[in-house]
């Protein structure tokens, strides 16, 4: 981060200047490179709604409206199958290449899951941001847990309005059979994040 964004963040943080004009400076300061354009910097009525201060606290019908609408977009898988192969889902939850100016356009992103949860116990360097999921598989394979679970990586603001957590399906960023996959990766008894595993 340069001296001048450290410099704007510390002004917003005072109350100097709004959070609006820091997102136009910051905005300003953007330039297209390679496959990744600046136009990716638009916020989209989610982002716009979770983007304001803790002190502008958001409007409760907004929400509820955001969510409905998040909830209404979500595209289940069109044969009624919702898991694939969780061997290729491993490689998709610890794949963090993708919509980066520097990544191939032509190769398929992956989840970067690890960034954020503990999926497999056996792994140690995990993030926190999410919560942990392994044994994740105990819930079953019902088809209210399916769906539940296809809707969160699907688009998980139909359930969390401002969650960190990205829209895979709903933004593109996994294909159906990736999504399928890291359900499996998930809920299939013998996938590593249902193993049980003693310390």
């Amino acid at each position: 981060m340069t001296r001048s964004l450290v410099a704007l963040l510390l002004l917003v943080l005072a109350g100097s200047v709004s959070a609006d004009d820091a997102y136009d400076a910051l905005k300003a300061s953007m330039v297209d490179k390679n496959h990744v354009k600046t136009e990716r910097m638009e916020r989209d009525e989610i982002q716009e709604f979770c983007s304001k201060p803790r002190g502008e606290a958001g409007d409760p019908e907004k929400a509820k409206a955001i969510r409905e609408k998040a909830m209404a977009g979500v595209v289940f898988p069109q044969n009624g199958e919702f898991l694939g192969s969780w061997q290729r889902g491993y490689e998709v939850a610890n794949n963090g290449k993708g919509l980066q100016y520097s990544d191939d356009p032509n190769e398929p992103n992956g989840g970067n899951c690890y960034a954020c949860h503990k999926l497999d116990p056996r792994e140690v360097a995990y993030g926190t941001l999410g919560p942990a999921l392994a044994g994740y598989g105990v819930r079953g394979q019902s088809e209210v847990v399916l769906k539940y679970t296809w809707t969160k990586l699907w688009n998980t603001h139909a359930y969390n309005v401002c969650s960190h957590m990205p829209r895979f399906g709903d933004q593109n960023i996994l294909t159906e059979q990736q999504l399928k996959d890291v359900m499996a990766y998930l809920l299939d008894p013998e996938s590593p994040v249902n193993t049980p595993y003693e310390e």
